[in-house]
């Protein structure tokens, strides 16, 4: 079944009765040249096992399938279901779990159903739901090497720019100090059904399990959030506001670890933002 031609996909709809629903994002791909190069470059192969992020009609899923040892998929819509068993009907190595993965205890699901085995994370990931999906991957002890995601271009941009420049936020921060993030080919609107109105990219985050492992993870991740709660305020000011502390006590701080007081939150590294949150912790503690 060519789960990549219109017609098929619409034929597939009319029989199993099935409508878009517009909460969830839904926009399925019917590029034929995208999903080989996301399982590809994603880290399908024998051997690994896959945990997909939605499955839509089951087009990348099948690609996957093809490539790994197995596929665990978490997809949220149950109106899928009868179309999923008909799409994926020849693979036995796909295991499709209907629940919403932000609430859904992944480290406990790899543990029952991939025990020992080394796992990659692919997903098509809606624009509402991107940096939550992301940032629960990242911030879970999963037994993950890699993460590949496309996700609308203007995300995609977000998470793997630098410090200092425009894109930076918090969810730039948050991968970089996890990871190694990398932008590997983009996708045009056409590529999807239905066209959503912007382009899509391709990005890849290879998790450095060093920094995974390291402590202070709340702290960080309380700065970091604090640092751009306000994007055109000071990294004071946002630190202040945040964590109710006197902006008299802070700036000594910000200037004993070499930043100016007028320092915004997009121009630290994700090593600042560590030095930072390690500092502001033993603040705290006083």
């Amino acid at each position: 079944m060519e789960l990549t031609n219109i017609n098929v996909i619409r034929q597939l709809f009319e029989r199993h009765g099935f409508s878009f629903t517009k909460s969830l994002g839904q926009n399925f791909l019917i590029n034929p040249a995208v999903c080989p190069k996301i399982a590809e470059m994603g880290g399908a192969k024998p051997g690994v096992c896959v945990l997909e992020i939605g499955t839509g009609v089951g087009v990348l899923t099948k690609e996957l399938a093809t490539r790994c040892e197995k596929v665990i998929a978490v997809e949220i819509d149950t109106t899928l279901k009868p179309i999923l068993e008909e799409t994926l009907a020849e693979f036995d190595n796909v295991e499709i779990v209907f629940a919403d993965v932000m609430e859904t205890d992944l480290a406990a699901l790899l543990a029952e159903k991939a025990p020992g085995m080394e796992v990659v994370v692919c997903a098509n990931l809606p624009y509402y739901i991107t940096s939550p999906v992301i940032m629960r991957v990242l911030e879970s002890r999963l037994p993950v090497s890699a993460m590949t995601v496309m996700v609308q271009k203007e995300a995609a941009d977000r998470i793997c720019a630098k410090p200092g420049t425009r894109d930076c936020g918090a969810i730039s921060c948050a991968v970089s100090y996890y990871s190694e993030p990398k932008l590997l080919f983009k996708v045009g609107r056409g590529s999807f059904m239905p066209s959503p109105n912007v382009d899509s990219a391709v990005v890849s985050i290879v998790f450095d399990d060093e920094k995974r492992g390291g402590v202070g993870r709340e702290a960080l991740r309380s700065v970091v959030r604090a640092a751009f709660s306000m994007r055109r305020k000071t990294l004071l000011n946002n630190l202040s506001a945040f964590f109710k502390t006197d902006k008299a006590v802070l700036k000594d701080m910000l200037e004993k670890l070499g930043f100016s007081p007028d320092v915004r939150g997009e121009s630290l590294s994700p090593e600042d933002f560590l030095r930072l949150s390690s500092e502001l912790e033993g603040l705290r503690a006083v």
